[in-house]
């Protein structure tokens, strides 16, 4: 309130005290003029105090954060499901009843181990009559061999005959048909060969068949799953029923994750991760990445890359099939020079820049603009543009003799919220702005 005001808020007061004085009838009006000016010199001062303080609102206050030096590292985060590196379906080739369940599940088990046997009795009697016909072959042989020794020996005494009669006797068709007797028996001979040969495979194929009746562990390793109990009847159809699953080795598994199309490019092969599972959920397993596939898949629309992690698991705590959540290391540096990422996207708001008004104060500092609602400060949406992007920035801001100064910067890796930068002038322990707040107070 300036001392104009003041000086003629006095002064009627002073009248309207003298003037009671000389006429006692308008006491009561006085009275009522005195309480109204009274009011009028206390909002005036309130008003005065309220501008005075609005002028020492004028500075900016900054919200600043320390350079350090540090690791940093860059991750990708990914859901999939462990395995076995082997796993083997134990089915059967042929049809039959199941009369023997020699495992169970986690049984180990060693390479030609019996698992399993199928009731072999028809096959056993099938057996029996592939000997038998073979037995029948061999006979055959004997009496064809039998036949054709015959056949040469008649011949053999009609040639003689031939050579002690000079030709005479006996005649040219009688030779040529003691000749074509002889060639019968070799052919009938041959066939029965054959015939042997045949008896023999199909005897092979019954013992092999009765082999195979006794399903045995093509690996070393320990049975998962177990579906079938003696007396089941299997059916061997194009598609072999499962009846056991052996993993291989369980101290060795895989991981299986799917990692987003976005975070693809930073993963490769011989990266170190690890991973947690829900049984252990404050156990942290390491892993490396062996393999990352080019084929994607596709699910509800989401692209993603199969990734496959070795394990190693010599206690055995891990299960195949757990459900896992891998942190992949995309990159890693080490006692690197880092800024916070609200650091990279600062930019402080331009001071106003408008003609002083009349009574010296800037447009819109008066008592009727401080009550008219303002529009958003054209700063806060600026921050929000460039909030999604910090390997774009190309300065961050530090404070001197109270003012923000740009220093040029190079940023590198990024791990969300802090980020590694290469600037010179930069040392730890500077504090860099990260956010500017209306002016207080002084």
């Amino acid at each position: 309130m300036n001392t104009a005001t003041e000086t003629g808020a006095t002064r009627a007061i002073e009248t309207a005290v003298l003037g009671t004085s000389n006429n006692g009838l308008g006491w009561q009006r006085n009275v009522k003029r005195i309480a109204v000016l009274a009011l009028a010199v206390g909002i005036a001062a309130g008003i005065g105090v309220w501008l005075m303080r609005g002028k020492a609102a004028v500075q900016p206050s900054y919200i600043t954060e320390p350079v350090t030096r540090g690791k940093l590292s860059v991750t990708v985060t990914a859901n999939g499901t462990l395995a076995p590196t082997r796993t083997v379906n134990i089915g059967s080739e042929l049809s039959g009843t199941v009369s023997r369940v020699l495992v169970d599940i986690n049984d180990v088990v060693k390479k030609g181990q019996l698992l399993l046997e199928l009731d072999t009795t028809k096959l056993r009697d099938q057996i029996r009559r592939s000997r038998a016909s073979l037995a029948q072959a061999e006979a055959k042989v004997a009496q064809s061999q039998a036949t054709v020794r015959e056949a040469q020996a008649g011949l053999a005494r009609l040639e003689e005959v031939a050579r002690l009669s000079g030709g005479k006797v006996p005649s040219k068709a009688e030779l040529d048909g003691s000749r074509a007797t002889l060639d019968r028996a070799q052919a009938d001979e041959a066939a029965a060969r054959a015939a042997v040969a045949d008896a023999r495979a199909a005897l092979s194929t019954d013992e092999t068949n009765l082999a195979k009746a006794s399903i045995r562990s093509p690996i070393d390793g320990t049975v998962l799953t177990r579906a079938v109990e003696p007396g089941n009847a299997v059916a061997a159809s194009l598609q072999a029923v499962t009846l056991l699953t052996i993993a291989e080795d369980l101290s060795k598994l895989k991981l299986q994750v799917n990692v987003d199309e976005a975070d693809v490019g930073m993963v490769k092969p011989g990266l170190r991760a690890d991973f947690t599972v829900s049984a252990w959920p404050r156990r942290k397993f390491p892993a490396s990445i062996t393999r990352v596939a080019y084929g994607s898949t596709t699910t509800d629309n989401v692209v993603t890359y199969i990734t496959y992690l070795d394990v190693d698991n010599p206690d055995l705590s891990l299960r195949p099939g757990m459900t896992a959540t891998a942190t992949l290391v995309a990159a890693e540096r080490q006692d690197a020079m880092l800024v916070p990422n609200t650091a990279l996207r600062f930019s402080p708001t331009q001071s106003p820049t408008g003609k002083t008004g009349a009574s010296g104060s800037k447009p819109g500092t008066g008592i009727v603009a401080s009550l008219v609602p303002r529009p958003p400060s054209g700063n806060a949406s600026r921050r929000a543009a460039n909030s999604t992007n910090t390997g774009s920035a190309r300065q961050v801001w530090v404070l001197r003799e109270g003012q923000p100064v740009p220093i040029p910067i190079a940023p590198g890796v990024s791990d969300g919220r802090m980020t590694e930068v290469n600037a010179p002038e930069l040392q730890p322990g500077m504090e860099v702005i990260t956010d500017q707040r209306a002016g207080a107070p002084q």
